[in-house]
C-alpha cells in the first residue's frame, strides 16, 4: 500500500462520497424510468423490467471479469491499478454510458437506452468494488465503518431525490400526465438530465484524477486462485444467455406480432366505441378471446424459461458447494456454507429490494390502489427507496458509539429526520405528500424493530425478514392505501438487511475474505433477474397477485439468518459479537 493514513482524509473522502450518490441516483431512478417507458414504447411489464435487467446483470459482469482477470495474473487488478485511478476508469465508463443513453433517447430506441444504461452499471461495478475499501483506507481502519456507513447516507439520499429528478426530466412538470399522453412527450428533457449526468461523471473523474490530496491507494496483496469456481461462474453466464436469449426471441415470433396486430384493432375499437353496439361488442369479446389464446401458452413458454435462469443460479452455486466440500482445491471460498447461502441471499436481498420498487408503478395504476397515471406515482417511489435511507441512518447509529439513554433518543429520532426529509424534498417539488403522512406510523414499527434486534446481525435479519414476510402478505390480502403503505414497508424490511447478510457471509473465511466478498458482490445479479421474473409473473396472473414473489424471497432471508447462525455456531463463531457496515 503506498500510504500508511491514521486521520482521515477528509478532503479524499469527501471526494470519494460523490460516486455513493451516483449509484443510488440512477438506480432508485430507474424505478420511474420503467412504467414511463412501458407506456411510451407499449411494452409488457416484463419488457419493462428489462431495465434492471440490463443494469444489474452489468455488476455481476463487472464483477466477473474483475475476478477473471484477477484468477488469471494472481493479482488484484483493482489494488494494482489502484483506488484511485479504478474509481477514475470507472467515472469515465459510466459517462460513455451516459452518451450511449443520450443517442438512443434522442433516436426514442428502447434497446439503445438498454445498452446505454448497462455501460453506465458496468463503470459503477468497477467504482464500487474499489470505494468500499477506499474508505477504509481513507483513515484509521477502526473507524472505517463510519466512513462507508457515511457512503451509504449518501447513497440512500440519492436514491430519495432520484424517482423525483428523474421525473421531472420525463414528464417537465408536476401536473398529472394520462398515460395515453406519454407517447406524445417529447425526451428532450431526459437528454439534458443524461447530458448533465454525463459531466458530472467526467468531473468527479478529474476532481479524482488531479486531486493531490487523494491518495492512488495500491494494493499489491497477491489473491487466493479459484479456477473451478471461476470455470462454473463462466459456464452459468453462458446458460444464462441460453435461458433468457429464446425469451427475447419469442417477442419477434409470428404468434407475438399477431398479437402486437389484435391488440392495436382492440384499441382501436374501444377508442371508436362510443355506443353499446352490439355487434361492436362482439367483436371486442372475440378480439379478447383470440388473444388470450394465443397469449396464454406463449407467456407460459416465457415463465418456464425464466424459471430455467433462476433455476441456473441456484444450481450452480448449490453445485459449486457441493463440490468444493468433497474436494476444496480450486473452489477458493465457495468451500465455507455460510458464503454458499449468503450468495443467495445478496441474489435475493437485491432482486426483493428492486423488484418491490421497480413494479410499483404499474401496481399503483390499478383502481384499486388509486388509478394513478406514470406521472403521479414519483413521491410513492421516493418514499419507497427513501425507507432504505431511514433504516440506514438508524442502522449507522451504532457507529457512533452512543449508549442508554442517548442511544435511545437517536434510534427515535433519526428515521423521524430522514422520514421529514424525504417529506420536505417531494414538497419542495412541488408534490402531494399529504396520502403519506401517516406512513410515519411504518416508521415507528420499524424502530420498534431496531430496539428488538440489538445490533446482532443474525436477529436483525431474522426480525426484518419477518418485517418483510408480514409486510408482503397485508399487501397481498388488502387494497388501497393500507396495501400501498404495506408495499413501501418492504423498503424498511431492506433497508438494514445488507450489513447482516454480507458480514454472516464472510465471517470465518480467513485468507478467503477478499474472494469471498467479490462473489457476493456478483450476486447484485438478484437485480437483474428477480424483477423481470416478477414482471413476467404479472403479466399472467397481475400485477398485485405477482408481489408473492416478494414474499418468498423474505422467508428465505429469514431462513438464511437461521441456518447460518447454525452453521457459525458449529464453526464456533460467536455471530452476536459480529460488526456489520450499514452500506452498499
Amino acid at each position: 500500500m503506498d500510504t500508511n493514513l491514521t486521520k482521515t482524509n477528509y478532503p479524499a473522502l469527501y471526494t470519494l462520497i460523490t460516486v455513493f450518490f451516483f449509484w443510488g441516483f440512477i438506480a432508485a431512478g430507474n424505478s420511474i424510468f420503467i412504467p414511463f417507458c412501458k407506456d411510451y414504447f407499449s411494452l409488457d411489464q416484463f419488457q419493462s423490467q428489462l431495465v434492471d435487467f440490463a443494469f444489474y446483470t452489468a455488476y455481476y459482469i463487472g464483477a466477473l471479469l474483475l475476478f477473471a482477470f484477477g484468477n488469471v495474473n494472481g493479482k488484484d487488478i483493482v489494488g494494482k491499478w489502484g483506488y484511485k485511478k479504478s474509481i477514475v476508469y470507472g467515472l469515465l465508463f459510466s459517462a460513455l454510458g451516459a452518451g450511449a443513453m443520450i443517442i438512443a433517447v434522442e433516436a426514442s430506441v428502447y434497446v439503445g437506452m438498454l445498452v446505454g444504461l448497462f455501460i453506465v452499471a458496468l463503470g459503477f461495478s468497477l467504482q464500487q468494488t474499489a470505494a468500499n475499501p477506499f474508505a477504509i483506507l481513507l483513515g484509521n481502519p477502526k473507524t472505517g465503518a463510519s466512513r462507508v456507513n457515511l457512503g451509504g447516507g449518501i447513497n440512500s439520499f440519492g436514491t430519495t431525490i432520484g424517482p423525483i429528478v428523474v421525473a421531472l426530466a420525463l414528464f417537465g412538470t408536476t401536473a398529472s400526465v394520462s398515460d395515453e399522453q406519454i407517447k406524445a412527450l417529447e425526451l428532450n428533457k431526459v437528454v439534458l438530465l443524461y447530458i448533465a449526468v454525463g459531466l458530472l461523471f467526467v468531473a468527479a473523474a478529474a476532481l479524482f484524477y488531479f486531486s493531490k490530496k487523494v491518495p492512488s491507494g495500491i494494493v499489491s496483496e497477491p489473491i487466493e486462485k479459484a479456477n473451478k469456481a471461476l470455470k462454473t461462474l463462466i459456464v452459468m453466464t453462458i446458460l444464462l444467455g441460453a435461458m433468457f436469449t429464446p425469451i427475447f426471441q419469442s417477442y419477434k415470433s409470428d404468434e407475438a406480432i399477431a398479437i402486437v396486430k389484435l391488440e392495436k384493432q382492440l384499441n382501436e375499437l374501444k377508442k371508436n366505441l362510443k355506443e353499446a353496439k352490439t355487434s361492436e361488442v362482439n367483436d371486442i369479446v372475440l378480439i379478447e378471446n383470440e388473444i388470450k389464446t394465443i397469449k396464454e401458452p406463449l407467456e407460459q413458454e416465457r415463465m418456464l424459461w425464466l424459471s430455467g435462469a433462476l433455476l441456473v443460479i441456484l444450481g450452480g452455486i448449490l453445485f459449486s458447494y457441493t463440490s468444493a466440500r468433497k474436494k476444496a482445491e480450486g473452489w477458493g471460498a465457495m468451500q465455507y456454507p455460510q458464503l454458499v447461502l449468503g450468495m443467495l441471499a445478496i441474489f435475493t436481498y437485491v432482486g426483493v429490494e428492486v423488484a418491490i420498487g421497480s413494479n410499483l408503478g404499474e401496481l399503483l395504476k390499478l383502481e384499486e390502489f388509486g388509478s394513478m397515471q406514470s406521472s403521479d406515482i414519483a413521491p410513492y417511489i421516493s418514499m419507497y427507496w427513501g425507507s432504505l435511507m431511514i433504516g440506514r441512518w438508524a442502522g449507522a447509529i451504532s457507529v457512533f458509539n452512543l449508549t442508554g439513554t442517548k442511544k435511545t433518543i437517536a434510534l427515535i429520532i433519526v428515521p423521524l429526520i430522514a422520514f421529514a426529509i424525504i417529506l420536505g424534498v417531494n414538497i419542495i417539488s412541488g408534490k402531494d405528500m399529504k396520502p403519506l403522512y401517516y406512513y410515519v406510523l411504518c416508521v415507528f414499527a420499524q424502530i420498534m424493530a431496531f430496539f428488538l434486534s440489538k445490533d446482532k446481525p443474525a436477529r436483525t435479519l431474522i426480525i426484518f425478514g419477518l418485517f418483510g414476510v408480514i409486510a408482503m402478505l397485508v399487501g397481498l390480502f388488502s387494497t388501497g392505501i393500507v396495501a400501498i403503505y404495506a408495499f413501501l414497508a418492504g423498503g424498511l424490511a431492506c433497508s438494514i438487511m445488507w450489513p447482516s447478510i454480507f458480514s454472516l457471509s464472510i465471517i470465518g473465511l480467513g485468507k478467503y475474505t477478499s474472494q469471498g466478498s467479490a462473489f457476493l458482490i456478483m450476486m447484485i445479479l438478484g437485480g437483474g433477474i428477480i424483477p423481470p421474473i416478477q414482471g413476467k409473473l404479472s403479466d399472467i396472473i397481475g400485477i398485485h397477485q405477482s408481489y408473492i414473489v416478494a414474499v418468498i424471497c423474505f422467508a428465505y432471508l429469514t431462513l438464511f439468518a437461521v441456518l447460518v447462525k447454525g452453521i457459525l455456531k458449529k464453526q464456533n463463531i460467536d455471530v452476536d459479537v459480529i460488526e456489520t457496515e450499514a452500506s452498499h
